[in-house]
């Protein structure tokens, strides 16, 4: 497989980076790491201003396209806390070294990330093995990274008889378009596009069936939250609080247009897109099922994908220790 070295060479840089000083919330600004066409109830309380509002602090919101560039940022200094990275890219760090810890379930969305084939080679679930030889478009080291792994180890496809190149969701998409690629794998508003162009080999159920699970998190470095756990605390509160408006349906006519505007769509295609996505409330993100247990686990699971994959050099022995419930847990007793 083409590049297959290209995610080791990432993980190394991030691990060199970790030595890099992480600026400390001071009163003044925090910056925080989010994506757009990627639809979250979050979005009405930043765009509305109660983060800043109930933390006390100035927030520089910055957009990103992919999760591994997210981990880039925080282990430079550049971002304090990342919403919705995927778990993969996050593994990825933390294999390589780099002290992130997960601070709560940020969203699930197996139907929301995939890969999709170009309708003029008209495979699908029952002819996978043709894919042998053709050129497919991954983000490295992202969720969709990690499902297209188990999809092709499934279906039993090579992965030394693809042309992978590395590309952004957006711009898969767009290959996809342009038949520059057969295949292509993204989330959000790009994979909405490449389904204008193609089909999926395993729908969300199937694939969770399988065990590909599909979850992002919020995330920052550990410094920065052993020196400001209210201020995180905090931070988690108002995503909950929102999520709850969201999840019990009283704020979502109110909520539904200032989200679409944030994540540049509209709201038809906004409305869509989080049907598919499900925001656990604070009790199911602590239970066993997810960072209370079942989560570290999948972790360990995803990074020996990822090294079995030759896409990364090792995994930890364990990733309990990259998850943090004090915050969280704070969140819960307020």
């Amino acid at each position: 497989m083409k590049l297959k070295n290209a995610l080791m060479g990432a993980a190394a840089s991030v691990a060199l980076m970790t030595g890099a000083s992480q600026a400390v919330a001071d009163g003044h600004e925090i910056t925080v790491a989010y994506f757009l066409e990627w639809p979250m109830p979050f979005q009405y309380a930043k765009v509305n201003g109660t983060y800043e509002e109930e933390m006390g602090v100035a927030i520089n919101w910055v957009s990103f396209d992919s999760g591994t560039a997210m981990s880039a940022a925080m282990a430079s200094g550049d971002v304090h806390i990342s919403v919705s990275q995927g778990v993969p890219p996050f593994v990825v760090a933390a294999s390589a070294g780099q002290d992130l810890q997960i601070l709560d379930v940020a969203v699930s969305y197996a139907e929301n990330d995939n890969c999709v084939v170009s309708s003029g080679l008209e495979i699908d679930k029952m002819s996978a093995g043709e894919l042998a030889g053709k050129k497919v478009a991954v983000p490295l080291g992202t969720a969709a990274h990690y499902g297209f792994l188990r999809q092709m180890d499934h279906f039993g496809v090579d992965l030394a008889s693809l042309d992978v190149v590395d590309m952004a969701p957006a711009e898969g998409a767009a290959a996809l378009a342009q038949g520059q690629v057969d295949m292509s794998c993204g989330w959000g508003g790009a994979l909405r596009r490449m389904l204008e162009h193609g089909n999926v080999l395993l729908t969300g159920a199937e694939k969770e069936e399988l065990g590909i699970l599909v979850f992002d998190v919020t995330s920052a470095p550990a410094g920065f939250v052993a020196e400001n756990g209210d201020l995180v605390a905090k931070f988690l509160e108002v995503t909950a609080n929102a999520n709850t408006a969201w999840n019990d349906g009283s704020g979502v006519a109110e909520m539904l247009p200032v989200i679409a505007s944030d994540a540049g769509m509209d709201e038809e295609a906004t409305a869509q897109t989080m049907a598919t996505f499900v925001f656990p409330d604070v009790d199911t993100q602590l239970s066993e099922a997810w960072l209370g247990g079942a989560a570290s686990s999948f972790m360990k699971g995803v990074a020996d994908v990822f090294v079995e994959s030759g896409s990364i050099p090792s995994s930890l022995d364990s990733y309990e220790a990259a998850i943090n419930t004090g915050p969280l847990s704070a969140v819960s007793d307020m």
